[in-house]
This record gives C-alpha cells, structure tokens and sequence, in this order.
C-alpha cells in the first residue's frame, strides 16, 4: 500500500487535523504543516515524485520513531509508515515534530 502513497493524498491534510496510531497502538493527534515534492531526487524509472510530510502533535509526546499507521483522503488507513521525530528548533518545545519522507 506504501507505495500507492502520493503527494495528492496529502493535499486535503495540509493544515488540517489528524490521528496517528502510533506502534504502541495508542493516537496521537497531530497537525500537517507542510508537504514538500523532492522531483531531485526522484529515482529513473519511477512514476512517483519523492516528498516529504511535517506536522506537529497537538499535545506533548515521547514517541521519538517508528512505523505508523495514518488515515489518507482516497486510500483509507495506510498502515507502517516511519515517522520521525524532529529537533524543535525555536518552536514549542513542548510538543513533538515529525517527517515522514516518501521515495
């Protein structure tokens, strides 16, 4: 399923509100921030554009990474997707910071 995954299943997210099952099977609500298209780095041969996903979680968190399971517009429940977690960098330290990248 993973690799059904594109940047347009994202598209309706981006600023939006979600849940994220992480592997501990507990949810994390989060917010989509940012989704960034990587064409640079776009392997010969394959039809899917690489990109990057940022959000943050809505409340504090000590999940750090790992596989993920997410609700995708188009695709339903999208199962083993590895997030990681982010330095905060100047934001809020008191919640996480997350990426997912798509090759």
């Amino acid at each position: 399923m993973l690799e059904q995954v594109q940047d347009q299943h994202f598209q309706p997210l981006l600023g939006q509100t979600a849940t994220l099952r992480l592997p501990d099977g507990s949810e994390l609500p989060i917010h989509i921030d940012s989704l960034e298209q990587k064409p640079r780095s776009q392997m010969p041969n394959s039809e899917r554009v690489p990109f990057g996903v940022g959000f943050n979680s809505l409340e504090p968190t000590d999940f750090v990474d790992g596989l993920c399971a997410l609700e995708l517009p188009g695709l339903g429940p999208v199962q083993d997707i590895f997030v990681s977690r982010v330095p905060a960098m100047g934001r809020d330290p008191a919640v996480g910071y997350f990426y997912i990248a798509f090759n």
